[in-house]
C-alpha cells in the first residue's frame, strides 16, 4: 500500500472553479490559490443567510491512543460516502499546525484513500491563515511592551500582564522567557513566553466570529493586563483592533478544497481541543450548511474533549446543532485501553477488549445521554479484527441503544462507507434536542464541576486557594456567564495521560485560569498540560525532505 502522500500526490485534482461550480459559488466569488484551493467571498456567503440549513453531522472519537482511531480519516469518508449514495454533501475541517506537523501527532488531511488535497499545501503552510493569526497575536504584544516603553498611560501593572506571544511550532524552550534585556531602549525588563498558535486567543476568536465586524469587537475585548488597582486593559484601550482585523480581513475567507474523490471541503481554523476549542470556523461550518443537504464536521481528540467544546461552546455560541454523532474507534485501539500492550494488539484478545471497551461506552453515553444527540459507532476495520471481537463489541454498543458499523474508507474510499453513510442520514431524520452540559447561569465553578463529574466520570474538582480566588474574580467581575475550555489531556478521561479505560471518581485538579474575553470562555488549565508542547525525541522533521522538487516523508 503506497504512503498517503504517495496517494495525495498521485491523485487527478479537479480544478477549484469546478469544485465552487459544484456547489453553486459564482466565479466572483471565488480567490483562487493556484490551481486547487480558493477562498471564498464573505459576502457571497453572507448572501445566502435566508437559505435553509442542511443537516450537520459531528464525527468525534474515543479517547486516543497510539494505535490510532482515524477521526479525520472518517470524517472525509463520510463525506464521500455520503456522495456515493446520492446525497448532496461537503465536509468541514480544521486546518494543521505546524507543530504537530513536524513533531509526532502527523497531519489533518486523513489518510489512505479519504483524505483532502493538495495534502501538502493542506499541512504545510496552506494559505497563510496561521502565518496572519500569528501576526495579528504577535502585534498585539508588540503594541502593549510599546505602550509600557513609551509612559504607560494606560498604567498597566508589568507584573499583572496576560498576554503572552504565539509560534506555529512545537518549541518547548519558548515556554517561558525573560522580554526586554539589553538596556532602556528594549523596554522593561520582565518574565514572559510564548503559546503555540493554535492556543491563542485570536485563533479561539477567529474560529467563533460569525463576520468581519464581530472579529473586529471580539478582538478589542481581549484583555492583555491589568492596573496596580486590578482594572483589565484591553486590546481596544490599545487602539490595536483595527490594524488586527486588516492583518485578518483575508485569513477570515473559508478555504476551498477537495477529497480525492471531488467532495468539495472547507478547511479554515484550527484551535487545538486539548488546550482550546478544537473546532473548524463557525462561519465555514454555518456556510457550507447552506450549500449542501449534509455536512460532515469533526471535533478534536476524544468526545470528552472535542465533542464536549463543540456542543458546549461552539453551538452555544453560534446556534448550530448537529443532527447525528459518529463515534470513531477501532478494535485495537479498544483493546489498548484495556490493557493490551501495543505489540500484542492485533492478536485477538477478549478480555482486554471487554475491558477497553467502558471508553467507548462512556462516550456514547455522554453523546446521546449527556447531550441528547443520536450516535453510530464508526469501526475503522483492520485484517487484525475477528469475528469474536466484532461481536462482542456489537452486543455491548446495541446494550447502550447505539449500533455499530464497520467502514473501510482508508483504502476503499467513499465505497468503504457506504454503511454508515446510510445509518448517518437515518439518524439524522430522528428527532432530538440538543442540551448542554451546564446551564449559562450556573458559576464558573460549577460549570467545571458539571464537566468533570458528567463528562469525565470525576468525583471532584481541586484547586489551591489561589487558583480558586482567581476563579472567583472572574465570577465578581461579570463573566460568570462565559463557557468553561478545559485544557487538559486528551490521552484519558482523568488528567493522568496514564489511565486507559474510563477512570472513575479520580480528581480533577485546576492548575491555573486564563480569562479569554474576546473568545468569551474562560480556559481553565488541569494536570500538566501545555499550551506550548514540545518535539519528540524523534520528530517527524527528520523525515521530510523535498526530493527532485517532490516533497516526501510528510505521513
Amino acid at each position: 500500500m503506497p504512503s498517503d502522500i504517495e496517494i495525495a500526490q498521485a491523485a487527478t485534482m479537479s480544478q477549484i472553479q469546478e469544485i465552487s461550480e459544484s456547489l453553486g459559488i459564482p466565479d466572483s466569488a471565488v480567490e483562487p490559490f493556484g490551481h486547487y484551493k480558493a477562498k471564498i467571498s464573505l459576502n457571497y456567503l453572507d448572501s445566502l443567510k435566508d437559505r435553509e440549513d442542511g443537516k450537520l453531522i459531528l464525527v468525534t472519537a474515543i479517547s486516543p491512543t497510539p494505535a490510532g482511531e482515524g477521526k479525520t480519516t472518517t470524517t472525509v469518508g463520510l463525506g464521500d460516502g455520503l456522495r456515493e449514495i446520492g446525497k448532496d454533501a461537503m465536509i468541514c475541517l480544521r486546518e494543521p499546525s505546524l507543530g504537530p506537523v513536524f513533531g509526532m501527532k502527523g497531519g489533518a488531511a486523513g489518510g489512505g484513500y479519504a483524505q483532502v488535497v493538495p495534502m501538502e499545501d493542506i499541512n504545510l503552510h496552506f494559505t497563510g491563515d496561521f502565518g496572519a493569526i500569528a501576526l495579528a497575536h504577535n502585534l498585539l504584544a508588540a503594541l502593549l511592551d510599546n505602550h509600557i516603553h513609551h509612559g504607560n498611560t494606560l498604567g498597566i501593572d508589568v507584573r499583572r500582564i496576560a498576554f503572552k506571544r504565539v509560534v506555529d511550532m512545537n518549541d518547548r524552550a519558548l515556554r517561558d522567557v525573560v522580554l526586554s534585556l539589553g538596556g532602556p531602549g528594549n523596554g522593561y525588563p520582565r518574565e514572559g513566553g510564548f503559546d503555540i498558535v493554535v492556543a491563542s486567543e485570536i485563533m479561539a476568536i477567529f474560529c467563533l466570529a460569525t463576520s468581519l465586524d464581530d472579529l473586529k469587537a471580539r478582538l478589542g475585548r481581549i484583555v492583555v493586563g491589568y492596573t496596580r488597582d486590578l482594572k483589565p486593559v484591553l486590546a481596544s484601550d490599545l487602539k490595536a483592533e483595527g490594524a488586527m482585523t486588516v492583518l485578518l480581513k483575508d485569513a477570515i475567507m473559508p478555504n476551498l478544497v477537495q477529497t480525492l474523490e471531488h467532495t468539495p471541503a472547507f478547511v479554515h481554523g484550527g484551535p487545538f481541543a486539548n488546550i482550546a476549542h478544537g473546532c473548524n470556523s463557525v462561519i465555514a461550518t454555518a456556510s457550507a450548511l447552506k450549500l449542501t443537504d449534509y455536512v460532515v464536521t469533526e471535533a478534536g481528540f476524544g468526545a470528552d474533549l472535542g465533542a464536549e467544546k463543540f456542543i458546549d461552546i461552539k453551538c452555544r455560541k453560534s446556534g448550530l446543532r448537529p443532527s447525528a454523532v459518529v463515534i470513531v474507534a477501532t478494535v485495537r485501539a479498544l483493546k489498548y485501553h484495556g490493557g493490551a500492550e501495543l505489540a500484542t494488539i492485533t492478536d485477538e484478545n477478549l478480555d482486554a477488549l471487554g475491558k477497553g471497551i467502558v471508553n467507548l461506552e462512556r462516550h456514547v453515553n455522554n453523546i446521546q445521554g449527556v447531550f441528547g444527540v443520536p450516535a453510530v459507532v464508526s469501526i475503522n476495520r483492520f485484517n487484525s479484527d475477528t469475528p469474536a471481537e466484532l461481536e462482542l463489541l456489537r452486543e455491548r454498543v446495541a446494550a447502550l441503544g447505539a449500533e455499530v458499523v464497520l467502514a473501510t474508507h482508508w483504502s476503499d474510499g467513499g465505497k468503504g462507507t457506504v454503511a454508515l453513510a446510510e445509518k448517518v442520514v437515518e439518524l439524522c431524520e430522528r428527532p432530538s434536542e440538543l442540551k448542554f452540559a451546564y446551564d449559562d447561569e450556573m458559576s464558573l465553578w460549577d460549570k467545571m464541576n458539571a464537566i468533570a463529574t458528567r463528562i469525565y466520570g470525576a468525583s471532584e474538582v481541586t484547586a489551591d486557594s489561589k487558583v480558586r480566588k482567581q476563579i472567583s474574580d472572574l465570577q465578581a467581575a461579570g463573566y460568570g456567564h462565559f463557557p468553561v475550555c478545559v485544557a487538559k489531556t486528551q490521552y484519558s478521561f482523568s488528567t493522568d495521560a496514564k489511565l486507559r479505560g474510563a477512570p472513575s471518581n479520580h480528581s480533577i485538579d485546576i492548575r491555573e485560569v486564563r480569562l479569554s474575553a474576546g473568545a468569551e470562555f474562560v480556559v481553565m488549565v488541569c494536570g500538566d498540560i501545555m499550551t506550548m508542547p514540545g518535539l519528540p525525541k524523534v520528530p517527524s522533521a527528520e523525515k521530510i525532505d523535498l526530493i527532485d522538487g517532490k516533497v516526501v516523508g510528510l505521513f
